[in-house]
């Protein structure tokens, strides 16, 4: 059984909570996740199964979307509500005064990994420092918003809820957070579930439950999606027969012999003589060749 099986992550659960728990359902080791979600959270998390587990680290679509819900008037040490509470203000805000800074959080930006999180400084995890009551100098990131909606808001109880799309890496508590400190009331994520990642979205997602109730009927492989599912905006190539046996054994191919290859695009979902997908290639342009990117055939 190899592709990849969408859950929707329920609370309280890790990612590799979630990893644990399907290799007892599923009685398969090769496992693995990708894009990690806080146990706060809920929604998409894609999971490799099988030979697709080689893809984990290439996905190339990384954007995410979630929706957050917020309150204001108030920050954690682990800027949301399942941290300790650090300041409190009893400061109004409207919904205009949101609506104001929103446009400043948006398109690329600089951020500042929280002290609760999985970033590793000098080899050490942030949130094992974090829990000893170690803070330590972190470097900004780059991250890129697309999208930041303000979707309702209650300004009696200063609570509301954003949409956001994003770039792989965001950390979407820090958002709220740093909107909150520029308001100059403070902010805390009260929940947050995950809409969407590498192009897998909630209906693609099954619970627990329904996947245990698949394994019981022996229909496990319908709730399988294709690993080229991943790799579906790629230009497509397809190979001879001898080019893919050459592909399948990591030897490099001769672009002049490829008939479909484009001049404008560098990356490639592979499929064999076939028709099955059978991993990635990048063109090598400088020296005209193909080279394997990652074998998943």
């Amino acid at each position: 059984m190899n592709g990849i099986l969408c859950v929707n992550k329920p609370q309280d659960f890790t990612s590799f909570d979630v990893v644990a728990k399907l290799r007892g359902i599923l009685k398969m080791k090769r496992l693995g996740h990708g894009g990690t979600l806080d146990p706060m959270a809920t929604g998409v998390l894609p999971v490799f199964v099988g030979n697709a587990t080689k893809a984990c680290d290439i996905m190339p679509d990384n954007s995410k979307s979630y929706r957050a819900a917020f309150r204001l008037g108030c920050t954690s040490d682990t800027q949301d509500v399942t941290g300790k509470i650090l300041t409190q203000s009893d400061m109004s805000v409207s919904e205009q005064d949101i609506l104001a800074v929103i446009p400043q959080f948006t398109g690329k930006i600089m951020q500042l990994p929280p002290m609760y999180s999985a970033v590793q400084v000098n080899g050490k995890r942030l949130y094992d420092l974090a829990r000893q009551g170690i803070e330590v100098e972190r470097t900004p990131r780059e991250i890129e918003i697309d999208a930041l909606r303000l979707e309702e808001y209650n300004p009696e109880a200063r609570e509301g809820k954003l949409y956001i799309s994003c770039s792989k890496g965001t950390y979407i508590r820090t958002i709220i957070s740093d909107i909150g400190e520029k308001l100059g009331c403070g902010g805390i994520m009260t929940s947050l579930v995950r809409l969407s990642s590498g192009g897998f979205n909630l209906g693609d997602c099954y619970t627990f439950e329904q996947i245990q109730q698949a394994r019981d009927e022996d229909r496990l492989e319908e709730l399988i999606l294709p690993i080229e599912r991943v790799f579906e905006k790629l230009p497509k190539l397809r190979l001879g027969e001898v080019q893919t046996r050459m592909y399948r054994n990591g030897v490099k191919l001769d672009l002049s012999r490829i008939y479909n290859i484009k001049d404008s695009e560098d990356s490639y979902a592979v499929y064999g003589s076939d028709g099955a997908f059978i991993g990635t290639a990048l063109a090598d342009r400088e020296n005209g060749i193909l080279r394997v990117g990652k074998n998943l055939g």
